[in-house]
């Protein structure tokens, strides 16, 4: 059973960096077929658009602290 954790343990190491290649192909792709794509940056959401340009469309929420164990239900 405790190869078992283990393995779950290293994916769960992983999943940060998996994700920002996931989201970055994404967005390069999505950028690619002429779209715009939603992004945080300091706090601001901005849309991208695929000639380079932005335009800024809200102040993002503050993030929520998250504890290791804590169950959040999402609406």
């Amino acid at each position: 059973m405790a190869s078992q954790e283990n393995i779950i343990l290293d994916l769960e190491r992983q999943f940060p960096a998996l994700s920002e290649i996931a989201f970055t192909g994404a967005s390069k792709q999505t950028l690619a077929a002429g779209q715009s794509v939603l992004q945080t940056d300091e706090g601001v959401i901005y849309e991208f658009f695929p000639d380079g340009t932005r335009r800024r469309v809200k102040d993002a929420e503050p993030s929520t602290p998250v504890t290791p164990g804590r169950k959040i239900n999402i609406r």
